[in-house]
């Protein structure tokens, strides 16, 4: 295993502290494993917090500022936080509003959201609402859920819902906002090679050279083949095919493009990739009315990628294109 670390068991500690050093509009809590935007809690504005497993970087501490999220919670990698940091980034977070939790679909995640909101209705006065993503078409159910995975449409969601919070609105707007992106949001993504865990010094997976695995999900969970590698154009084909049998994304105002790199992946190839992406679509009847291309939702040191499509209308879209200005995500 090589790789730029001191010690596996305190990877995502001395990660935080770089986070703090390189970003100080953003303010780390050591302690309990959050990232706050540096101003919160923003009187009157609904609060956004998100977590999950670290592994995945920039998700989530990568979203927290102005436009997009409050407070980020970090799990051990792929290991959920646990309710005492989201009970107190809800808290911290609260500016009067309310509080939206986002969360992806994962057993731990969800579990302990709930047990976070519900200790926060217990203790404190603060308006607690949730929005689950499960936007993954490649697998009903995985090793981690119960129904279908929260992958690629997550970083959208933080985004719009970030920027609906920015204008005012309440925590039912914002929650109905996010609940509808991931209503119109399908994701697929697939594996060239498996990630290594720090702790563990191994791949999590054997996938022999000239192999790839399609519908992979973000902690190297199978997907649903293991085929001969093939060309950008064929993996195209196998990623949006399914996404686009599962919802039509013809009409409206056009969709939102995301092909997402899965941590080693270079730029080059994703853009390969978001060339046949755009052939396949165009052919399909389905307008793109805009892009995100990199890498944003990763899984350590995976090669792959992944295609996740939100169906937009025009109050979306206004959203998506609010100002935004976090570590990993500004215009």
């Amino acid at each position: 295993m090589n790789k730029l670390i001191n010690d596996p068991a305190n990877v995502v500690s001395d990660a935080l502290r770089g986070v703090a050093d390189a970003h100080p509009d953003l303010r780390v809590d050591h302690e309990q494993r959050i990232v706050y935007r540096a101003d919160s809690p923003v009187r009157g504005k609904v609060g956004l917090i998100s977590g999950g497993g670290s592994g995945h970087e920039p998700l989530h501490a990568g979203f927290v500022g102005p436009g997009m999220l409050d407070a980020a919670c970090a799990g051990e990698i792929f290991t959920s936080p646990v309710p005492d940091q989201m009970l107190a980034a809800t808290k911290a977070v609260d500016g009067g509003a309310g509080v939206l939790h986002i969360v992806k679909n994962y057993t731990g995640d969800v579990m302990n959201f709930e047990m976070a909101a519900e200790l926060a209705a217990a203790e404190t006065k603060v308006a607690v609402a949730s929005v689950v993503t499960d936007d993954d078409v490649a697998v009903q159910d995985s090793l981690y859920t119960a129904g279908r995975r929260g992958v690629g449409v997550t970083v959208l969601v933080e985004k719009i819902a970030g920027a609906a919070a920015e204008q005012g609105r309440s925590l039912a707007e914002v929650t109905d906002v996010a609940r509808a992106v991931n209503a119109n949001g399908r994701s697929m993504g697939m594996a060239l090679t498996s990630c290594t865990v720090p702790a563990a010094g191994k791949p999590t997976f054997e996938l022999p050279d000239g192999q790839m695995e399609i519908g992979i999900g973000i902690h190297g969970e199978p997907g649903r083949r293991r085929v001969p590698t093939a060309s950008a154009a064929e993996v195209a084909e196998m990623l949006v095919g399914p996404i686009l049998s599962d919802l039509d994304f013809t009409g409206g105002s056009g969709v939102i493009a995301f092909v997402n790199g899965m941590g080693a992946t270079p730029m080059i190839e994703l853009y390969v990739m978001y060339h046949e992406i755009a052939t396949i679509l165009a052919k399909a009847g389905v307008t793109v009315a805009r892009t995100l291309v990199g890498s944003y939702i990763t899984s350590l040191d995976m090669a792959g990628c992944s295609v996740t499509l939100v169906k937009a209308d025009d109050e979306i879209l206004g959203l998506w294109d609010a100002p935004v200005r976090t570590p990993a995500l500004r215009w």
